[in-house]
């Protein structure tokens, strides 16, 4: 399910994932209302379970994903293109935030995710309510050879994931090789048992909107970061 949500007046996008939960993507200038607990990411698969509200984020050294069942601890993904997926067990009652760039997505680390979260709390994936927040879109994710051939290896369906544009234009995301890393997360998703209807994409391209978000790929990496939010109320 994709879909383009607007923001409140703070400048936080909200997700509606049910009763117990507060998740959120800020847009660039708005204030993050509460602490959050973050991690050093490094584009890994590596999954932490916080299970102390003493963590800090020098504890979280090579983390991408971040999985807690204490109520009123927020944790987060740092994203500027990069694909956030915040997901939510309301009957084990635990969240994850993950970040899911290219090669994290190509070692599966939302995958990773749902299995530490059954083996932590109990999960079952068909109880998941999962957003994949926004990140570069598949018009604005031009790529290598290479990067195909790393998702091809790691077994996704090609068909759906990649598209050639044909000759590339220089200077330009026009022509040449895209992938969506939207829909390669929903697949790790869907593979897992996550139910299509509880999947929602917010549809925003980061690249294309950096007026809204940061976006590392048009503004260089140095760029602020989207603190994608998830917390068990």
């Amino acid at each position: 399910m994709q879909q383009h949500l607007p923001s409140g007046p703070d400048g936080l996008l909200r997700y509606d994932m049910g009763a117990g939960v507060t998740a959120f993507s800020p847009l660039r200038e708005a204030a993050l209302p509460f602490p959050v607990l973050q991690a050093h990411q490094v584009h890994s698969d590596h999954v932490a379970v916080v299970t102390s509200p003493a963590v800090t984020r020098d504890d979280l050294q090579g983390t991408d994903a971040i999985v807690t069942t204490l109520p009123g601890l927020a944790v987060a993904a740092r994203t500027a293109d990069c694909i956030p997926v915040l997901m939510y067990d309301p009957v084990g009652r635990a969240v994850a935030a993950v970040h899911a760039g290219w090669k994290g997505t190509v070692l599966k680390i939302v995958s990773k995710a749902l299995r530490v979260m059954k083996a932590h709390a109990g999960t079952a994936a068909g109880d998941i309510r999962a957003v994949i927040g926004p990140g570069i879109g598949p018009d604005s994710f031009q790529v290598g050879p290479e990067v195909a051939e790393a998702f091809q290896a790691a077994g996704f369906p090609m068909d759906m994931l990649l598209r050639d544009d044909g000759l590339r234009v220089p200077g330009t995301m026009k022509g040449g090789l895209h992938i969506d890393l939207w829909a390669a997360n929903a697949w790790l998703l869907r593979t897992a048992g996550v139910p299509d209807e509880q999947i929602l994409i917010s549809g925003i391209d980061t690249y294309q909107r950096n007026d809204l978000f940061f976006s590392a790929r048009r503004e260089g990496a140095s760029c602020g970061r989207i603190i994608n939010v998830i917390r068990l109320d």
